[in-house]
């Protein structure tokens, strides 16, 4: 039997980070083609002139957000497995089992 705690958990931490990564990935998908191709990186605003920044910082920005997505998919991934290789719905005591058919061991008076 697997632990369904786990698995759900697992299930929104890797459908959060692919989230993440869509949603906001695009902003930082330019930083190595600017850096690459041009030598120069600029930092875009919606009501402002484009500013020149440096492109290490840029790039660390970017390797950040990538490393949070990552560890937020990776985190899901092991308690995936965690939730398929569990064995904790089994190992319940018979005395702290709820609903239907959990007192059959109990002494009735």
């Amino acid at each position: 039997m697997s632990d369904m705690r786990y698995i759900i958990i697992g299930i929104v931490c890797i459908f959060s980070g692919f989230l993440i990564l869509g949603v906001f990935g695009h902003d930082y998908q330019i930083t190595n083609i600017e850096a690459s191709e041009f030598g120069e990186c600029y930092e875009y605003h919606d009501d402002k002139e484009p500013v020149t920044v440096s492109c290490s910082s840029k790039i660390f920005d970017q390797t950040l957000f990538f490393a949070i997505v990552i560890v937020l998919i990776g985190s899901g991934i092991i308690s995936l497995i965690k939730g398929v290789k569990g064995k904790w719905d089994n190992d319940v005591k018979s005395e702290d089992m709820v609903g239907p058919g959990g007192d059959k061991n109990l002494e009735k008076d």
